[in-house]
């Protein structure tokens, strides 16, 4: 089952924000943890969702971002100012991104693309969203142990949708947090999202198959959940195997990388007009998993 709303999901367990961008809210006995930090332009929404839901903002005393794309990153520079003792984690890499002056530029860049395109623009002139080189936190690794009482969560860090990619896992609520790197719940299928590097991409879905899970909390438009979330992640790497021979059979058919990726970007947008991101981001992403396809192909060419 695929809950696409903001509601509580279970004790302990709020999914918040919009259906194109998830946050999730983890409500410990003392204090609460915001997993994911979704896009800029949610701000007024996570503001009336805590007054309609009698959530207590004071309370939220850590903020998990679990990698520094600018769609899952964008609500962070707003309340690490407006609460400066928040604690905010993330990777060593995605520190390393969100200090860098050309990443910060992409990140609010895009950021303001996308909130145009939801016409949400206008949040910019209300709020300071925009990510700038004041915003710093501690870091988390592979095995930390992370949570508010009585939900204690692990780090596990799956590389290849990013660099920076960590997933979160909860077992005492069997939630699993693996962002965009689980593969995206898009509609009634599983986008895959192997951006940075494909092989890595699968090999932290790997990782992540043992994990007891009944809540598969995604990043963008749903939060899995029962039988669906238990086999998500298998799903998700079948997903993965046919989406990898998809692009390969696109770039070997005209031996062009632009191409491919162009083809691929029509192939989508024409099923999913109404998908959150533009086709020139959407773009771009297809031209990351296409060059690392490449030279994969091209290396195994050369051992031959």
């Amino acid at each position: 089952m695929r809950r696409r709303q903001a509601e509580k999901i279970t004790d302990g367990l709020w999914r918040l924000g919009g259906e194109e961008s998830c946050i999730y809210l983890l409500e410990g006995e003392k204090e609460s943890m915001v997993v994911s930090g979704g896009m800029s332009y949610l701000v007024p929404t996570l503001l009336e969702q805590f007054k309609r839901f009698g959530i207590d903002e004071g309370r939220i005393t850590k903020l998990l971002i679990l990698h520094a794309h600018f769609d899952h990153i964008g609500t962070v520079p707003f309340f690490k100012r407006r609460h400066p003792n928040l604690e905010v984690y993330a990777s060593a890499r995605g520190w390393e991104i969100v200090h860098l002056p050309k990443a910060i530029a992409t990140i609010n860049a895009f950021g303001r693309e996308v909130a145009a395109r939801m016409d949400m623009e206008r949040v910019y002139n209300d709020y300071d969203i925009e990510w700038r080189d004041d915003i710093t936190g501690k870091t988390v690794t592979d095995g930390c142990l992370l949570g508010v009482e009585p939900f204690e969560g692990i780090i596990y860090e799956t590389p290849g949708h990013s660099s920076c990619s960590i997933s979160f896992y909860v077992p005492a609520l069997k939630a699993l947090f693996p962002s965009d790197g689980g593969g995206i719940p898009y509609k009634d299928t599983i986008l895959v999202a192997a951006n940075s590097n494909f092989t890595k991409y699968q090999k932290s879905l790997e990782k992540l198959e043992g994990l007891d899970v009944e809540f598969l909390c995604g990043d963008h438009y749903a939060c899995v959940t029962g039988r669906e979330a238990r086999n998500y992640i298998r799903n998700s790497i079948e997903e993965a195997r046919k989406h990898r021979s998809e692009l390969e059979e696109a770039y070997l058919e005209t031996g062009d990388l632009e191409t491919a990726a162009q083809t691929m970007v029509e192939r989508f947008y024409r099923g999913n007009p109404d998908y959150f991101l533009t086709q020139e981001i959407f773009k771009n992403i297809f031209r990351q998993m296409l060059r690392h396809l490449i030279g994969e192909m091209e290396r195994a060419n050369g051992r031959k």
